[in-house]
């Protein structure tokens, strides 16, 4: 028996080596977050103490400490985050990852961002520097500390034979990230792809219908006073003629989704109501920015504090931050509050170049021939043993974007050049810092000048009981056109003048109505100059929240956590109406029909009525366009402009008898009825042979679930890996036209991909009252309590407390049990 145990026991202990083994790498990196700690570069002691949900509140004695420390604590929980950040922006992945990563980098290195963000550093005033310098220092004292111990993601790299220690972090690094952010969340580079696609399939007139204008009767955020509006035109441009080679040659898959976040459906809601709207008499501030669902959350949520002394300014202000930048993004401090969403003008030219047949690095510019600029760049990738040279060409413009492809060696094809704000060297972390110490209206505005790119809808509110919005940022002044197709390079007509002034810029102050709604629609009407964009969302979110505060004399923060879940799927109006007068024999439709009949229009996780119309409204768009545009243009286009093309549909759909409904097996036309009834039968079909014919298994959380991968390793690598780092799948409410935006690819349907990535509700002059959530958890190290304990709530529609403690005293107060207490001492 003596001798059985012992086996036994062994067993047991031999059975255990290798999850003690996988406990080590796990836990090794996790950071210190009780006792004290010495840190070189500290002037005086600072204490960070971490809540319940891990979310770090930082009392330092002066401002330089503050960020140091913040640089620190965003390296203890991120590292690996912030390391891909940078990676990304210096087009430097595939050193990690091999072949899998070099069109990202490829793209990377054409744009050049690392070239702009290393004169930048050159361009950074004494605010931006001081603060920079400091938070470098902080992450860099956070590398000093790992001997070795960078983590799990580090140690399944070297498994790969990827072996390096991690670079020191420098001012460069945190605006190179800066640059990472503006592509995803900027321009309208693919939207020209797209009309110009467009056009050589359909005829620039056919085209036109399927990228409508924006709704008339929908919201317009600033439609009158605040700035100017002069005449009732809007400047029109061509629709433009590409040769086939250079339509081959768009580079689509190149220009497509990062590899730390998803372009597709990347939004916004935000909303403030001024006091006399409230049951509080204070004003209320809303907002959820929509980006990709990933782990962890592209947020790090952070309370810094500190006085003001000698030169440096003082600092009180919590809220959602990025790892990798100094200060605060989103949030409040001890007087005023912000939420942003994007505003999306148009920011992004493409230019058509005419290259020398007998010199093909020259081109034509106002009539003489000019020598490109040509940059060699060389990709070291993890599994060559040479680096790949990049020869990317430049021309007044930008870069040629679909250079280094097969078609250039054909003779139509024409070089594209991208001209972008973003790479017109101008650093903007000074307007965050500015913004984090602003304390009314005017150091607001002041703030937000030189917060360049990406333009973001600001909405604001004060304890003074003022409400305001402001649209920031470099928008280009257009010598003719509105920038919405590519237009020549060659003759200067289609150049820039310059930028926008920034009080021509739309903004509002206590409008009339007492509230101020922004939901990516259309920041100015149709008649405002100079032309902030021609493409906007379409508006249906902000119409909806519109909609909801005017029903209603009084609003709560509790009603405010309704309207960010509001599950009311905005098009099914819109398009059920056709569908409940079909008639059919077939038993199955009639059922289909019976269901969306009784369906209340939202998309609740139970809800079997959603399911059906989101499946109906996937067989729509590909019977109406699949042969019209073929299936690779018809992909990028309800990917890229997934809201217009559905806009492009109700239009259509108002006819009995659209030219855009395909003809029968026969050849003859079909009516609505009959592309209703196809649609509708193979939606039904789609849904029996994915989820059974059971009908009442058609539940949409079902379907419509949240998968949190890790945004590097968490798709291609092992089972095993994949269950380490990722997280869910988790059932999610809402769609891709609901206030509670939750997107999926609507060719890959119906993962989530983009969701409300951090949701504040803010009760202004009451902090301690205000509330807030993201999608994962603090921690970037899986297995860490915090790496995943946000999802539960998140999903649900639930929030965490915002503490708001000036001291850390206040902080123990409110925050009650689970706090604990780190000290970095010089």
């Amino acid at each position: 028996m003596r001798v059985t145990r012992r086996i036994i026991a062994l067993g047991v202990a031999i059975g255990m080596v290798p999850w003690i083994v996988m406990r080590r790498a796990l836990t090794r990196a996790w950071p210190r977050i009780r006792g004290t700690l010495r840190c070189e570069g500290l002037y005086a002691p600072v204490t960070v103490l971490r809540d319940r949900w891990g979310v770090a509140h930082i009392y330092a004695a002066n401002a330089h400490d503050l960020f140091f420390a913040q640089g620190f604590v965003h390296a203890q929980d991120r590292f690996w985050q912030m390391e891909l950040e940078r990676r990304l922006g210096e087009g430097r992945l595939a050193e990690l990852f091999g072949r899998p990563a070099l069109a990202q980098d490829r793209l990377m290195r054409t744009l050049g961002a690392h070239h702009v963000a290393a004169r930048e550093v050159d361009l950074l005033d004494k605010d931006e520097r001081f603060s920079l310098e400091a938070y470098s220092s902080g992450v860099n004292a956070y590398l000093r500390r790992l001997r070795g111990r960078p983590g799990l993601h580090f140690d399944l790299l070297r498994l790969t034979g990827v072996r390096y220690d991690p670079e020191p972090w420098s001012p460069y690094h945190t605006l190179l990230w800066g640059k990472v952010m503006a592509w995803q969340l900027s321009g309208n580079l693919v939207d020209e792809m797209l009309r110009a696609a467009l056009a050589g399939r359909l005829g620039a007139e056919r085209a036109a219908e399927l990228t409508p204008p924006y709704p008339a009767d929908h919201p317009v955020i600033v439609s009158s006073g605040g700035a100017p509006f002069l005449d009732d035109s809007l400047p029109h441009e061509p629709w433009p003629e590409l040769s086939p080679s250079t339509l081959d040659s768009l580079p689509w898959n190149e220009v497509g989704p990062l590899a730390m976040g998803a372009r597709q459906g990347t939004g916004s809601n935000n909303w403030v109501i001024a006091g006399s709207r409230t049951t509080t008499g204070r004003p209320l501030l809303a907002n959820d920015p929509h980006l990709t669902v990933q782990i962890p959350s592209l947020w790090y949520e952070v309370a810094l504090h500190c006085p003001p002394i000698d030169d440096m300014p003082g600092y009180h202000v919590v809220g959602a931050s990025f790892p990798g930048l100094p200060g605060v993004v989103i949030g409040h401090n001890e007087r005023i509050a912000w939420g942003v969403t994007n505003a999306y003008p148009d920011v992004q030219d493409l230019y058509i170049e005419r290259q020398n047949p007998d010199h093909p690095d020259q081109y034509l510019a106002d009539g003489r021939w000019v020598d490109m600029e040509i940059v060699d760049e060389a990709i070291h990738v993890a599994d060559m043993d040479e680096p790949i040279s990049l020869r990317v060409r430049r021309t007044r413009h930008g870069p040629i974007i679909n250079d280094n492809l097969p078609w250039r060696q054909r003779a139509d094809w024409q070089p594209l050049a991208l001209r972008w704000v973003a790479l017109d060297p101008a650093p903007m972390v000074g307007a965050i810092l500015r913004l984090n110490r602003a304390g009314n209206w005017d150091e607001f505005r002041r703030a937000l000048r030189t917060f360049y790119v990406p333009s973001q809808n600001f909405v604001y509110a004060d304890i003074e009981g003022h409400i305001g919005y402001q649209m920031p940022g470099r928008v280009p002044l257009r010598r003719n056109g509105n920038g919405a197709t590519p237009v020549g390079g060659w003759d200067g007509s289609g150049e820039w003048m310059g930028y926008v002034p920034y009080e021509d810029l739309p903004y509002l102050y206590d409008p009339p109505g007492g509230y101020i709604v922004t939901a990516n629609n259309a920041a100015v009407g149709p008649t405002y100059r100079p032309v902030i964009a021609a493409d906007w969302s379409p508006g249906h979110r902000a119409q909806r929240i519109t909609a909801l505060i005017e029903s209603q004399e009084r609003w709560s923060p509790d009603d405010a956590r309704r309207v960010q879940l509001d599950d009311r799927v905005l098009h099914a109006p819109e398009i059920l109406p056709h569908l409940l007068n079909l008639s059919t024999a077939d038993p199955c439709l009639r059922q289909a029909l019976d269901l969306l009949r009784r369906w209340d229009m939202r998309a609740r996780v139970d809800s079997v009525g959603a399911t059906l119309f989101e499946a109906l409204r996937i067989r729509l768009i590909r019977t109406l366009f699949d042969e019209a545009l073929g299936s690779d243009l018809c992909d990028h286009y309800i990917r890229s402009r997934s809201l217009v093309a559905m806009q492009a549909l109700v239009n259509i759909l108002q006819d009995e008898r659209s030219p855009w409904y395909p003809l029968g097996a026969d050849g003859a036309p079909r009516t609505r009825q009959d592309v209703l009834l196809e649609a509708l039968s193979r939606a039904v079909d789609d849904l029996a042979a994915r989820m059974g014919k059971d009908v009442r298994r058609w539940r949409w959380g079902a379907l419509h679930t949240a998968l949190f991968c890790d945004p590097a390793m968490g798709y291609q690598a092992s089972p095993l890996v994949r269950a380490l780092l990722n997280r869910g799948p988790v059932a999610v409410g809402g769609s891709c036209e609901t206030v509670n935006n939750a997107v999926y690819d609507p060719c890959s349907p119906f993962g989530v991909v983009v969701a409300p990535s951090y949701r504040q509700i803010i009760d202004v002059g009451a902090w301690g009252r205000s509330v807030s959530i993201h999608t994962t958890g603090q921690s970037g190290h899986p297995g860490h309590r915090h790496y995943d304990d946000m999802i539960t709530l998140w999903a649900a529609g639930e929030y965490h407390p915002m503490f708001w403690a000036t001291t850390p005293d206040e902080l123990l107060q409110a925050a009650g049990r689970g706090v604990r207490r780190l000290v970095l001492r010089p």
